[in-house]
């Protein structure tokens, strides 16, 4: 039994939001899908990673596509790495950097080093770095970000690793390290969205070559539920780790509601301003504060314009801006885990949030810390909101309950799943 097929609709490159499938992609796609699958094949071992035998001792490695960049994969992977750390030998990965000076801290004490380094490219790399890559599955959404010399690279670097794990971050690596790793390396996958984000012919390769992957790491039940139907035990639920943010928590005194993320279709907040006007209108002295960068940025504002709505950019300091508000508000059209409800709720706000697919349901006890309503349900968005609002008893009571929430999701509290993970696969 196998995976069912995906949505037809994905996020671009290393970002949040879904995009429709383009004409140019469903002409090329197809020859381009089916040169990577000729390629990769060429290049597998000829017996996959079947009955390689004992696990051999060395460290635990993250692969991350870009670890220097911006994203809610990176921060969660420096996170883990940083709390691993403490009790194993760690290193990170990264196929490309980009930049001079990483957007997050570093975890102290663990190397980070790149397959590609793009600052000071080599005439070959520049020649290489024009061509499309081979290796990485088109219909991964890193793929633009990548070329022929990554291929190169990531090739090497990935025969070069002996023993110890290989924890890969999204499924075009998952692919790769599954594939081509030395049979000596156990290779653990993540999947950081849910399977049904995951473009058709991608979803199909999924299905096709998960099961040389020695384990699988998902955020959410329904995701558990899914690829164990095709990995079964080898499938693992291991929440994202979440340092609280800076800046105090909130005091529920102030008439904001909080929201947080780029601002593309996949996160909804046309849904949310549609859902306050009617708020607006009942409490003229509430403001909905929407924080974060994107293409929708200016359809938004034309949506907003009259109400109490602000779109003050992104910012560094998210901590501070959630505990200057009273509640947080979560309108995605779907999610890959919910990274930002649980930081909300680490700074004592009560959430309210479209039960979308997937992540809200594993995160949020409805009526304990917070309210779900169903998927892309505006006046039930409204009716919630309206809920805590006119109920600052039941507020003060879910900022609690909502604390204690969060400090499930520090990673001193997620750290054991991986031992545990470890010690299944018989890991040193």
């Amino acid at each position: 039994m196998g995976l069912p097929a995906a949505a037809g609709h994905g996020r671009d490159a290393l970002s949040d939001g879904p995009r429709r499938e383009s004409r140019r992609r469903r002409l090329l796609g197809p020859a381009a899908v089916a040169l990577h699958r000729a390629v990769l094949g060429a290049l597998a071992l000829p017996a996959g990673r079947r009955g390689r035998g004992e696990p051999q001792a060395g460290p635990v490695r993250f692969l991350l596509a870009h670890a220097w960049g911006f994203g809610g994969t990176i921060r969660t992977t420096l996170t883990l790495a940083g709390a691993l750390s403490a009790t194993h030998d760690v290193e990170i990965v990264s196929v490309l950097r980009r930049r001079e000076r990483p957007f997050f801290g570093l975890p102290d004490g663990v190397p980070l080093r790149a397959l590609e380094d793009r600052r000071e490219p080599t005439r070959l790399a520049r020649a290489l770095g024009r061509l499309p890559s081979l290796l990485i599955h088109p219909e991964d959404y890193a793929y633009p970000w990548c070329s022929l010399w990554t291929d190169v690279r990531l090739l090497r670097g990935l025969r070069a690793l002996r023993g110890g794990i290989l924890v890969a971050t999204r499924p075009a690596l998952n692919l790769l390290a599954a594939r081509l790793a030395h049979p000596s390396v156990t290779v653990i996958g993540q999947e950081h969205l849910n399977f049904a984000a995951h473009r058709p012919r991608l979803a199909a390769d999924l299905r096709r070559h998960y099961g040389r992957l020695d384990a699988l790491t998902v955020l959410s039940s329904d995701d558990l539920r899914d690829y164990g139907a095709l990995l079964g035990e080898r499938v693992r639920q291991i929440p994202n780790p979440v340092t609280e943010l800076d800046d105090g928590t909130s005091d529920g005194s102030a008439k904001v509601v909080v929201a947080a993320g780029r601002l593309n279709t996949q996160k909804g907040f046309d849904l949310l301003i549609e859902a306050w006007r009617p708020v607006a209108e009942r409490h003229p002295d509430w403001t909905l504060r929407i924080y974060g960068s994107g293409p929708e940025r200016e359809l938004l504002e034309r949506a907003a314009a009259g109400l109490p709505v602000e779109l003050p950019g992104r910012t560094d300091a998210l901590g501070a801006a959630m505990a200057a508000g009273s509640l947080f508000a979560l309108s995605s059209r779907w999610e890959g885990f919910g990274l930002v409800l649980v930081e909300a709720m680490g700074k004592g706000l009560p959430v309210v949030s479209f039960d979308c697919p997937r992540g809200p349901s594993d995160i949020v006890s409805p009526g304990e810390d917070g309210l779900l309503v169903g998927p892309e349900d505006v006046h039930g968005l409204t009716a919630a909101l309206l809920e805590l609002i006119e109920d600052p008893p039941r507020r003060a009571r879910m900022a609690a309950a909502a604390r204690a929430t969060a400090r499930r999701y520090e990673p001193t509290a997620v750290v054991p799943h991986w031992d545990a993970l470890f010690k299944d696969l018989r890991l040193p």
